[in-house]
Protein backbone atom coordinates (compact mmCIF):
# COMPACT_ATOMS: atom_id res chain seq x y z
CA UNK A 1 0.00 0.00 0.00
CA UNK A 2 1.45 3.37 -1.27
CA UNK A 3 1.86 6.31 1.49
CA UNK A 4 -0.90 8.31 1.78
CA UNK A 5 1.01 11.46 2.94
CA UNK A 6 2.89 13.95 1.26
CA UNK A 7 6.58 15.19 1.08
CA UNK A 8 7.63 17.80 3.06
CA UNK A 9 4.91 17.45 5.43
CA UNK A 10 4.65 18.41 9.21
CA UNK A 11 2.07 17.93 11.41
CA UNK A 12 1.00 19.41 14.72
CA UNK A 13 -0.64 17.46 17.65
CA UNK A 14 -0.32 14.19 19.34
CA UNK A 15 2.26 11.97 17.44
CA UNK A 16 0.04 8.60 18.67
CA UNK A 17 -2.69 9.88 16.87
CA UNK A 18 -0.90 11.07 14.03
CA UNK A 19 0.78 7.75 13.36
CA UNK A 20 -2.34 5.56 13.79
CA UNK A 21 -3.59 7.37 10.42
CA UNK A 22 -0.16 6.47 8.74
CA UNK A 23 0.12 2.97 6.15
CA UNK A 24 1.75 0.64 7.82
CA UNK A 25 5.44 -0.21 5.84
CA UNK A 26 5.32 3.23 4.23
CA UNK A 27 8.93 4.83 6.33
CA UNK A 28 12.17 3.87 5.76
CA UNK A 29 13.98 5.51 8.38
CA UNK A 30 12.55 6.58 11.95
CA UNK A 31 14.61 9.40 13.84
CA UNK A 32 13.18 9.93 17.33
CA UNK A 33 14.71 13.13 19.95
CA UNK A 34 11.75 12.08 23.02
CA UNK A 35 11.52 13.68 25.87
CA UNK A 36 14.46 12.50 28.57
CA UNK A 37 12.08 11.62 31.47
CA UNK A 38 15.01 14.69 33.14
CA UNK A 39 11.48 15.84 34.89
CA UNK A 40 11.99 19.33 33.62
CA UNK A 41 10.48 21.71 31.49
CA UNK A 42 11.90 23.35 28.27
CA UNK A 43 11.41 26.89 26.60
CA UNK A 44 13.16 28.36 23.82
CA UNK A 45 14.29 31.83 24.73
CA UNK A 46 12.55 34.91 24.53
CA UNK A 47 14.35 36.75 20.87
CA UNK A 48 15.20 33.13 19.68
CA UNK A 49 14.26 31.92 16.47
CA UNK A 50 12.34 29.11 18.71
CA UNK A 51 10.75 31.80 20.74
CA UNK A 52 7.47 30.44 21.71
CA UNK A 53 8.24 26.08 21.53
CA UNK A 54 7.89 24.46 24.86
CA UNK A 55 7.16 20.60 26.11
CA UNK A 56 6.91 19.25 29.47
CA UNK A 57 9.18 16.66 30.51
CA UNK A 58 7.76 15.38 34.06
CA UNK A 59 5.57 12.50 33.91
CA UNK A 60 2.80 10.98 35.99
CA UNK A 61 0.19 8.47 35.45
CA UNK A 62 -2.30 11.26 34.50
CA UNK A 63 -0.35 12.26 30.92
CA UNK A 64 -1.77 8.35 30.04
CA UNK A 65 -4.53 7.38 28.76
CA UNK A 66 -6.12 4.62 31.33
CA UNK A 67 -6.49 1.70 28.74
CA UNK A 68 -3.07 1.81 27.32
CA UNK A 69 -1.24 0.09 30.02
CA UNK A 70 -4.30 -2.93 29.47
CA UNK A 71 -3.99 -2.50 25.54
CA UNK A 72 0.28 -3.62 25.84
CA UNK A 73 -0.66 -6.07 28.54
CA UNK A 74 -3.22 -8.10 26.65
CA UNK A 75 -1.50 -7.72 23.24
CA UNK A 76 2.33 -7.70 24.23
CA UNK A 77 2.61 -9.16 27.55
CA UNK A 78 6.86 -9.46 27.47
CA UNK A 79 6.60 -5.47 26.77
CA UNK A 80 4.08 -5.04 29.96
CA UNK A 81 6.68 -7.35 32.15
CA UNK A 82 9.68 -5.00 31.16
CA UNK A 83 7.27 -1.59 32.08
CA UNK A 84 6.10 -3.38 35.33
CA UNK A 85 9.35 -4.44 36.20
CA UNK A 86 10.89 -0.51 35.80
CA UNK A 87 7.62 0.94 37.50
CA UNK A 88 8.75 -1.50 40.24
CA UNK A 89 12.20 -0.32 40.69
CA UNK A 90 12.97 3.16 38.80
CA UNK A 91 12.26 6.87 40.26
CA UNK A 92 8.52 8.23 40.22
CA UNK A 93 6.95 9.01 37.09
CA UNK A 94 9.25 5.92 35.14
CA UNK A 95 6.41 3.84 34.50
CA UNK A 96 4.35 6.74 33.12
CA UNK A 97 6.82 8.07 30.80
CA UNK A 98 7.70 3.84 29.58
CA UNK A 99 3.81 3.69 28.82
CA UNK A 100 3.88 7.07 27.11
CA UNK A 101 6.89 5.80 25.08
CA UNK A 102 5.81 1.80 24.23
CA UNK A 103 2.60 2.49 22.90
CA UNK A 104 4.22 5.17 20.19
CA UNK A 105 7.04 2.69 19.46
CA UNK A 106 4.82 -0.26 18.68
CA UNK A 107 3.26 2.25 15.87
CA UNK A 108 6.31 2.91 14.98
CA UNK A 109 7.63 -0.38 14.36
CA UNK A 110 3.80 -0.81 12.67
CA UNK A 111 4.49 2.11 9.97
CA UNK A 112 8.44 1.39 9.08
CA UNK A 113 9.39 -1.38 6.25
CA UNK A 114 10.93 -3.70 6.82
CA UNK A 115 14.60 -2.50 5.27
CA UNK A 116 13.95 0.11 8.02
CA UNK A 117 16.55 1.58 10.81
CA UNK A 118 14.91 3.14 13.71
CA UNK A 119 17.24 5.43 15.77
CA UNK A 120 16.36 6.49 18.93
CA UNK A 121 18.43 9.41 20.78
CA UNK A 122 18.61 9.61 24.69
CA UNK A 123 20.33 9.85 27.51
CA UNK A 124 21.78 8.09 30.65
CA UNK A 125 18.26 9.24 32.52
CA UNK A 126 16.07 6.49 30.82
CA UNK A 127 18.73 4.76 27.75
CA UNK A 128 18.94 1.48 29.84
CA UNK A 129 15.07 1.04 30.28
CA UNK A 130 14.37 2.62 26.80
CA UNK A 131 16.67 -0.13 25.78
CA UNK A 132 14.34 -2.86 27.57
CA UNK A 133 11.63 -1.70 25.88
CA UNK A 134 12.88 -1.56 22.35
CA UNK A 135 14.44 -5.18 22.86
CA UNK A 136 10.53 -6.09 23.95
CA UNK A 137 9.32 -4.30 20.61
CA UNK A 138 12.18 -4.63 18.20
CA UNK A 139 14.12 -7.67 19.44
CA UNK A 140 17.80 -7.89 20.43
CA UNK A 141 19.60 -9.95 18.02
CA UNK A 142 22.62 -10.32 20.52
CA UNK A 143 25.65 -11.31 18.97
CA UNK A 144 23.58 -12.87 15.74
CA UNK A 145 22.95 -9.89 13.32
CA UNK A 146 21.16 -11.89 10.82
CA UNK A 147 18.58 -11.33 13.00
CA UNK A 148 16.50 -8.11 13.17
CA UNK A 149 16.53 -5.65 16.31
CA UNK A 150 19.12 -4.30 18.40
CA UNK A 151 22.23 -3.37 16.04
CA UNK A 152 24.20 -0.81 18.26
CA UNK A 153 24.41 2.03 20.93
CA UNK A 154 25.90 4.86 19.47
CA UNK A 155 27.71 7.00 22.39
CA UNK A 156 27.51 10.76 20.72
CA UNK A 157 30.67 12.77 22.81
CA UNK A 158 30.67 16.02 23.47
CA UNK A 159 31.60 19.00 25.54
CA UNK A 160 30.85 21.96 27.60
CA UNK A 161 28.31 22.70 29.79
CA UNK A 162 29.45 23.37 33.78
CA UNK A 163 31.21 20.99 36.27
CA UNK A 164 29.67 19.22 38.78
CA UNK A 165 30.88 18.55 42.01
CA UNK A 166 30.10 15.08 42.99
CA UNK A 167 30.12 13.66 39.81
CA UNK A 168 32.34 12.72 36.58
CA UNK A 169 30.98 15.38 34.18
CA UNK A 170 28.23 13.84 32.08
CA UNK A 171 29.29 14.32 28.29
CA UNK A 172 27.35 12.04 26.33
CA UNK A 173 24.29 10.88 25.20
CA UNK A 174 23.05 7.64 23.30
CA UNK A 175 21.73 7.06 20.59
CA UNK A 176 19.95 3.28 20.19
CA UNK A 177 20.01 2.02 16.71
CA UNK A 178 17.42 -0.89 15.70
CA UNK A 179 16.18 -2.21 12.28
CA UNK A 180 13.21 -4.32 11.91
CA UNK A 181 14.48 -6.67 9.06
CA UNK A 182 17.28 -8.63 8.06
CA UNK A 183 17.71 -6.78 4.95
CA UNK A 184 18.67 -3.33 6.23
CA UNK A 185 19.59 -0.29 4.60
CA UNK A 186 23.54 0.47 5.45
CA UNK A 187 25.68 2.14 4.45
CA UNK A 188 29.55 2.81 6.03
CA UNK A 189 31.01 6.01 6.24
CA UNK A 190 34.79 6.28 6.39
CA UNK A 191 37.40 8.92 7.34
CA UNK A 192 40.24 9.44 5.93
CA UNK A 193 43.13 7.66 7.32
CA UNK A 194 45.41 9.86 9.55
CA UNK A 195 48.38 11.30 8.07
CA UNK A 196 51.34 9.24 8.00
CA UNK A 197 49.97 6.05 9.25
CA UNK A 198 49.76 2.48 7.03
CA UNK A 199 46.70 0.40 7.59
CA UNK A 200 47.76 -3.66 6.64
CA UNK A 201 45.04 -5.39 4.92
CA UNK A 202 44.40 -8.72 3.76
CA UNK A 203 45.79 -8.32 0.33
CA UNK A 204 47.97 -5.17 1.00
CA UNK A 205 49.24 -2.02 2.60
CA UNK A 206 47.90 1.25 1.89
CA UNK A 207 49.82 4.25 2.96
CA UNK A 208 50.53 8.04 2.23
CA UNK A 209 47.61 10.21 2.57
CA UNK A 210 47.03 11.55 -0.30
CA UNK A 211 45.99 8.04 -1.79
CA UNK A 212 42.33 8.42 -3.71
CA UNK A 213 41.70 4.61 -2.55
CA UNK A 214 42.84 5.40 1.19
CA UNK A 215 39.49 8.02 1.24
CA UNK A 216 37.97 5.05 -0.14
CA UNK A 217 39.02 2.43 2.10
CA UNK A 218 39.25 4.69 5.02
CA UNK A 219 38.58 3.82 8.51
CA UNK A 220 34.78 3.19 9.70
CA UNK A 221 33.28 5.33 11.61
CA UNK A 222 32.30 3.38 14.61
CA UNK A 223 30.23 3.80 17.55
CA UNK A 224 31.75 6.03 19.52
CA UNK A 225 31.12 9.73 17.68
CA UNK A 226 33.73 12.45 19.24
CA UNK A 227 33.41 14.31 15.83
CA UNK A 228 30.16 15.96 15.97
CA UNK A 229 30.33 19.20 18.15
CA UNK A 230 26.73 20.00 19.48
CA UNK A 231 24.61 23.63 18.50
CA UNK A 232 25.83 25.59 20.98
CA UNK A 233 24.54 29.49 21.23
CA UNK A 234 27.40 30.71 18.44
CA UNK A 235 26.85 27.80 16.15
CA UNK A 236 25.40 29.64 12.84
CA UNK A 237 22.12 26.50 12.76
CA UNK A 238 21.38 27.00 16.27
CA UNK A 239 17.62 28.18 16.46
CA UNK A 240 17.11 28.59 20.53
CA UNK A 241 15.15 25.48 20.23
CA UNK A 242 16.14 23.80 24.34
CA UNK A 243 16.90 20.14 23.16
CA UNK A 244 18.09 21.01 19.45
CA UNK A 245 20.73 18.34 17.89
CA UNK A 246 23.35 19.37 15.52
CA UNK A 247 23.10 19.12 11.42
CA UNK A 248 26.18 16.69 11.17
CA UNK A 249 24.34 14.18 13.42
CA UNK A 250 21.34 14.00 11.41
CA UNK A 251 22.96 13.85 8.49
CA UNK A 252 25.20 10.75 9.86
CA UNK A 253 22.53 8.83 10.63
CA UNK A 254 19.99 9.94 7.73
CA UNK A 255 22.85 8.92 5.14
CA UNK A 256 23.87 5.52 6.62
CA UNK A 257 20.71 4.15 7.26
CA UNK A 258 18.81 5.31 3.69
CA UNK A 259 19.05 5.94 0.08
CA UNK A 260 18.00 8.94 -1.72
CA UNK A 261 14.18 8.97 -2.39
CA UNK A 262 13.97 7.18 0.74
CA UNK A 263 11.22 8.56 3.25
CA UNK A 264 12.43 9.89 6.42
CA UNK A 265 10.33 10.32 9.65
CA UNK A 266 10.84 12.42 12.98
CA UNK A 267 7.73 11.75 15.19
CA UNK A 268 9.71 14.31 17.82
CA UNK A 269 10.67 17.16 14.88
CA UNK A 270 11.09 20.13 17.31
CA UNK A 271 13.30 22.33 15.65
CA UNK A 272 13.20 20.29 12.17
CA UNK A 273 16.69 19.68 11.99
CA UNK A 274 15.80 16.21 10.70
CA UNK A 275 13.68 17.72 8.23
CA UNK A 276 16.69 20.12 6.77
CA UNK A 277 19.32 17.02 6.97
CA UNK A 278 16.88 14.83 5.11
CA UNK A 279 16.34 17.71 2.21
CA UNK A 280 19.96 18.32 2.28
CA UNK A 281 20.64 14.98 1.09
CA UNK A 282 17.72 14.28 -0.92
CA UNK A 283 15.60 12.20 0.71
CA UNK A 284 11.95 11.97 1.49
CA UNK A 285 10.41 13.17 4.68
CA UNK A 286 7.50 13.63 7.51
CA UNK A 287 7.86 15.27 10.73
CA UNK A 288 5.42 15.45 13.85
CA UNK A 289 5.81 17.92 17.06
CA UNK A 290 3.74 19.11 19.65
CA UNK A 291 3.90 22.38 18.48
CA UNK A 292 2.70 24.35 15.81
CA UNK A 293 6.14 25.61 16.25
CA UNK A 294 8.12 23.33 14.17
CA UNK A 295 6.36 24.45 11.19
CA UNK A 296 7.84 27.86 11.04
CA UNK A 297 11.64 27.00 11.95
CA UNK A 298 11.36 24.06 9.58
CA UNK A 299 10.15 26.59 7.16
CA UNK A 300 12.78 29.36 8.04
CA UNK A 301 15.63 26.90 7.79
CA UNK A 302 14.69 25.77 4.68
CA UNK A 303 14.15 29.19 2.83
CA UNK A 304 17.08 31.19 4.55
CA UNK A 305 20.04 28.91 4.65
CA UNK A 306 22.71 31.07 3.20
CA UNK A 307 24.47 27.79 2.09
CA UNK A 308 21.74 25.85 0.29
CA UNK A 309 19.07 28.40 -0.90
CA UNK A 310 18.54 26.58 -4.00
CA UNK A 311 17.82 23.31 -2.37
CA UNK A 312 16.26 24.51 0.08
CA UNK A 313 13.57 26.87 -1.51
CA UNK A 314 10.94 24.13 -0.88
CA UNK A 315 7.06 24.67 0.04
CA UNK A 316 6.70 22.85 3.34
CA UNK A 317 2.75 21.66 3.91
CA UNK A 318 1.71 22.19 7.55
CA UNK A 319 -1.19 19.54 8.43
CA UNK A 320 -3.28 19.90 11.93
CA UNK A 321 -5.34 16.81 11.06
CA UNK A 322 -4.70 12.95 12.03
CA UNK A 323 -4.53 11.38 8.07
CA UNK A 324 -6.71 8.51 7.49
CA UNK A 325 -5.51 5.61 6.48
CA UNK A 326 -6.18 4.08 3.58
CA UNK A 327 -4.66 0.08 3.54
CA UNK A 328 -6.39 -2.57 5.92
CA UNK A 329 -7.27 -2.77 9.18
CA UNK A 330 -8.25 -0.76 12.37
CA UNK A 331 -6.43 2.34 12.97
CA UNK A 332 -6.40 2.27 16.40
CA UNK A 333 -5.73 -1.11 18.56
CA UNK A 334 -8.94 -2.78 20.11
CA UNK A 335 -9.67 -0.60 23.23
CA UNK A 336 -12.21 -2.47 26.24
CA UNK A 337 -13.21 -1.85 29.44
CA UNK A 338 -10.86 -4.61 30.53
CA UNK A 339 -8.02 -2.88 29.01
CA UNK A 340 -9.43 0.25 30.97
CA UNK A 341 -9.93 -1.39 34.69
CA UNK A 342 -6.19 -2.77 33.72
CA UNK A 343 -4.69 0.41 33.74
CA UNK A 344 -6.66 2.05 36.05
CA UNK A 345 -5.94 -0.42 38.48
CA UNK A 346 -2.40 -1.15 37.42
CA UNK A 347 -2.13 -4.56 36.94
CA UNK A 348 -3.43 -5.17 40.04
CA UNK A 349 -6.54 -7.40 42.01
CA UNK A 350 -9.14 -5.55 43.78
CA UNK A 351 -9.05 -8.10 46.20
CA UNK A 352 -5.63 -9.71 47.26
CA UNK A 353 -3.92 -6.69 46.19
CA UNK A 354 -1.31 -8.49 43.36
CA UNK A 355 -0.24 -8.65 40.06
CA UNK A 356 -1.24 -10.82 37.83
CA UNK A 357 -1.03 -11.18 33.82
CA UNK A 358 -3.85 -9.77 31.88
CA UNK A 359 -5.39 -13.24 31.04
CA UNK A 360 -6.09 -13.89 34.75
CA UNK A 361 -8.36 -11.17 36.09
CA UNK A 362 -12.14 -11.08 35.10
CA UNK A 363 -14.21 -8.73 34.94
CA UNK A 364 -16.74 -8.29 38.06
CA UNK A 365 -19.37 -6.26 39.68
CA UNK A 366 -18.34 -4.37 42.92
CA UNK A 367 -22.12 -4.49 44.05
CA UNK A 368 -23.68 -8.07 42.65
CA UNK A 369 -26.55 -7.19 40.00
CA UNK A 370 -28.56 -9.41 42.49
CA UNK A 371 -28.09 -6.77 45.33
CA UNK A 372 -29.11 -3.91 43.18
CA UNK A 373 -25.90 -3.13 41.16
CA UNK A 374 -25.65 -1.30 37.87
CA UNK A 375 -24.20 -3.00 34.66
CA UNK A 376 -21.97 0.47 34.26
CA UNK A 377 -18.28 0.96 34.44
CA UNK A 378 -18.28 2.98 38.24
CA UNK A 379 -19.12 -0.69 38.88
CA UNK A 380 -16.94 -2.79 37.28
CA UNK A 381 -13.43 -4.08 38.71
CA UNK A 382 -10.58 -6.61 37.62
CA UNK A 383 -10.53 -9.73 39.99
CA UNK A 384 -8.12 -12.44 40.14
CA UNK A 385 -9.44 -16.03 38.80
CA UNK A 386 -9.08 -16.86 42.39
CA UNK A 387 -10.87 -14.16 44.42
CA UNK A 388 -13.32 -13.90 41.59
CA UNK A 389 -14.18 -17.57 42.52
CA UNK A 390 -14.07 -17.01 46.21
CA UNK A 391 -16.56 -14.23 45.35
CA UNK A 392 -18.92 -15.62 43.76
CA UNK A 393 -22.34 -13.87 44.05
CA UNK A 394 -21.08 -12.50 47.02
CA UNK A 395 -20.65 -8.87 48.14
CA UNK A 396 -16.60 -7.44 48.18
CA UNK A 397 -16.73 -7.22 51.90
CA UNK A 398 -17.55 -10.87 52.39
CA UNK A 399 -14.59 -11.72 50.02
CA UNK A 400 -12.16 -9.27 51.70
CA UNK A 401 -13.03 -11.08 54.75
CA UNK A 402 -12.22 -14.15 53.30
CA UNK A 403 -8.89 -13.22 52.38
CA UNK A 404 -7.90 -11.90 55.49
CA UNK A 405 -8.14 -15.73 56.61
CA UNK A 406 -6.68 -17.17 53.84
CA UNK A 407 -3.95 -14.95 53.01
CA UNK A 408 -0.50 -14.02 54.56
CA UNK A 409 -0.82 -10.12 54.99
Amino acid sequence: MPRQIANRTIFTGDNLDILRGFNSATVDLVYLDPPFNSNRNYAAPAGSAAAGAAFKDTWTLDDTDEAWLGQIADAHPGLYSVIHAMGAVGRRGDKAYLIYMAVRLLEIRRVVKSTASIYLHCDPTMSHPLKMVMDAVFGNSGPNHKRPGFRNEIVWCYSGGGIPKYDFPRKHDTILRYVKGTDCVFHVERKPYAENTQQVGIHSTLAAPDNAINLERGTPVTDWWTDIRTATGWSVERTGYPTQKPLPLLERIICASSDEGDVVLDPFCGCATTCVAAEKHKRQWIGIDISRKAVDLARQRMQHDSNYPALFAKKVTARGDIPKRTDAGAVKPPRNIKHVLFGRQQGLCKGCKHDFPFRNFTIDHRIPLSLGGQDIEENLQLLCNYCNSRKGAGTMEELLAKLKKELPS
